[in-house]
Formats: structure tokens, sequence, C-alpha cells
């Protein structure tokens, strides 16, 4: 993400502010969080030395519930990354409609420089560093990007330590056996796919339809497999390292094990390794689910999909976002895209709270519910407004928390 990504976050709200029209204390009030940590985090190394690591965790907006936010681990984390994470954190709970607020928090280290040890001595050191500022009605943490459930674990262990009770909804993302949800593993692509569903109708896409994915993490690679499954045919995969791709459509199976024992989808037996670059692929779909600004203004114009899906955090810059709208293209925004993931760590709120927990079925169902109302209701203010899917979802989330403001007397 760029240096200044908390200025792109400011100016989106700048934008949807000038649809909506917020009373001018409460706009002043979204433009920057509540709270704001940075904490130092003496960890000893494995060969004795002491190494600080500098972390952070912003508290966006609570206005309709407890700050909600995943904890990254990664060398790029600054300070205006973990804001801006935090106020579209804010937006995302709101436009599913579950009440949570925004929060975000993160630690600048390349977990993969650590031994097993160092990262959970790092772990442990960031929980007691921030632990009186959270708590199952405060902030709750969740996984992000290099951070795991095992993690969470770690976490979850320090805190209850540091309070002195059992306390599993201070957490999400957690493993099942201590309180995790089922499903939470591969609900951000899921939540994605019901709202892609959703999209596919209202373009009036038809059958038969084709998919690039860019980035075959966690959420692209659990996308890959669902969209496989429901009949799409995938044109094209990328990592990190490269793509592949298949003029009949790839076996996706066969690359996930093929992904599983090289590290990467280069020199898949089942398709060629792409000299293009994945946006360029003439598909129906473009799942964008790497990293942000992926799509910007020196490469926008390749995309050749008819509707694009955000599944990772800001991976279209937002000049190149007017661009795609002048193309015709529709993107359906991160907020809404990727909320699957937060709503079903809400879910698992629920559950440790009730201390009773539901099948895999049941957290599914109730996904699919939310999902598929949200994205109507984004479509219906997109209409309202006139304006493109974006900017329907931000003034749904917007609208939504400034009421909550209102309605608590902050104004």
């Amino acid at each position: 993400m760029s240096n200044d990504a908390f200025a792109g976050a400011l100016k989106q709200l700048e934008k949807v502010n000038k649809l909506i029209n917020l009373e001018e204390n409460i706009y002043e009030q979204l433009k920057a969080p509540h709270r704001f940590l940075e904490v130092s985090i003496p960890v000893k190394m494995d060969n004795g030395q002491i190494k600080i690591f500098r972390g952070f965790r912003s508290q966006f907006n609570d206005a309709r519930g407890p700050y909600k936010g995943g904890i990254r681990f990664h060398p790029g984390v600054n300070e205006s990354e973990v804001r801006a994470l935090s106020m579209w954190m804010t937006w995302k709970c709101a436009v599913v409609g579950i009440p949570l607020g925004g929060g975000k928090g993160g630690v600048i280290v390349n977990p993969k420089e650590l031994s097993a040890g160092e990262l959970e001595r790092l772990s442990r050191g960031y929980m007691k560093a921030i632990y009186k500022f959270i708590g199952p009605d405060l902030d709750v943490p969740a996984p992000d990007v290099y951070t795991d459930p095992k993690i969470m674990g770690w976490m979850l262990d320090e805190y209850e330590k540091s309070v002195g009770h059992h306390a599993p909804g201070v957490i999400t993302g957690k493993p099942l056996s201590i309180g995790g949800s089922k499903a939470r593993g591969y609900s951000t692509a899921q939540g994605g796919f019901y709202v892609l569903s959703e999209a596919v109708k209202k373009v009036g896409l038809k059958k038969d339809l084709t998919v690039a994915v860019q980035g075959f993490g966690n959420a692209g690679a659990n996308m890959t497999k669902i969209l496989s499954e429901n009949g799409y045919k995938i044109m094209a995969v990328s990592d990190s390292r490269g793509a592949a791709g298949n003029a009949k459509g790839l076996d996706i199976k066969s690359l996930m094990e093929h992904k599983e024992k090289t590290g990467g989808v280069l020199n898949f037996a089942g398709g060629k390794n792409l000299e293009t670059d994945i946006l360029e692929q003439e598909v129906d779909i473009l799942v964008l689910a790497a990293l942000e600004n992926s799509v910007t203004m020196e490469n926008v114009q390749k995309v050749k999909a008819h509707l694009v899906i955000e599944l990772a955090n800001g991976p279209i810059a937002p000049d190149a976002d007017e661009v795609l709208a002048n193309n015709s293209i529709v993107v359906i925004p991160d907020i809404l895209a990727n909320a699957g993931g937060v709503a079903v760590s809400y879910f698992e709120q629920v559950q440790n709270a009730y201390n009773y927990y539901w099948s895999e079925e049941e957290v599914l169902r109730q996904l699919k519910d939310i999902m598929v109302l949200s994205f109507n209701q984004v479509w219906e203010k997109k209409e309202q407004y006139k304006t493109d899917v974006r900017m329907g979802a931000y003034a749904l989330a917007v609208e939504r928390v400034g009421q909550a403001m209102r309605d608590k007397g902050w104004n």
C-alpha cells in the first residue's frame, strides 16, 4: 500500500460526503481515529539479543459497536496504512449491518525471518502491550496478512493470563478447539461468492462464465475453488511469482496440489506460464485477491473483464477506479466483496458470548442471508444516488455510522 493510504481513504470519504451531505460535525469526527496506539515490543531473539519491534492499533469508530479489525505482521506496515484500514473496517462492518465498529493493528516485521519461538514471543509481546485497550466489548482483533489461527491462539492465551479469566470473544479467527467458528477459514471467499452470484444476475452475464484470479493466497485460492465447483471456468491464476493459464480452463484441484508442492502456480503441467499480465485476460470476471494498489493508472487500460470483484483490500487505486467506471466495467468494492470474513468473525463472537456453537451449514446460511441482503441494499443506494457500486456501498455504510453517532448524541 502507498505510504499515504489514509490520504486516499479521506478522499473516498470526501467523495461520498458530496453524495450524502453529512452535517459538518459528524463529517469532521469521521476524519480521524478515536484512538491510535503505538507500542514498542521487546522480543528476546533465539541468539539471546533483545530486538525492539514497533506495533500499532488504530481504533477508528465505535458508534455501532466495539472496534473490530485484524492484526497484520508485515515489513510494510505503517501508521497511515493502519489508520486507513481501520476506517475501511468501520465501513465494512456497517455495510453488512453487523453491530461492530472499525479498528486495525499491525507490527512492522517480516515474519518469514523469525523462528517459531520468536514469532510466538512477538505475538505475546504485542498482546501484552495492548491488552488494557481491548476486550470482547471494547475492541476485538482478528488475523490479517501473515497472521493466522495459531497466532490468534497465542494472543488469546496471553490476554486471558493478563486479565485472569476466560474471554474467548476478545479475538476472532481462533482455532476451533478454543472457540473458533466453523467456515471462518474460507468465509471471505464464500461471502465474496454470494455477492458475485448476485452481481452476475444484476449485470446480466449469462452461462459458461470465464474468470481470471489475481492472487492465490487464502482468499484467492478458496474463491477459485468455490467458483470452479459452481461451474465457472477459471482461465488464468496468478501469484507473486507468475501466472498460469489454460484456454480450456484450469483444473483447480491439480493446480492447488501443484502450488502446495512447489510453492507457486508457475510450471503447472495442466496449463502454460503466461507471458502477459493477468489483468489482460479476456474474461467475464476478474477476481482481485492479491495486494493493495494492484490496478493503477499504469495498467488499468489492460483490464478486459466485464465485472471486477475486490477480494483484497484496496486493490484498485482511486484514479484507476474512475477509468474502469468510464470503460463501463462494474466493480464490486472490497468493503462489500470481502466482508464475509468479518461477518463470520461476528458470528464467532456471538457463539463465544452464548457459549453455544453452530454447525457449518448454519454459519453458511446466516452468511448467505447477510451477503445477499447487503448486496441488494448497496445496489439500491447506487440507483438512488445514480452512482457506481463502490459509492453505493460507501453511502450505505457512512449513513449507518452517521445515524448511530446522531442517535448517541455525538452531533
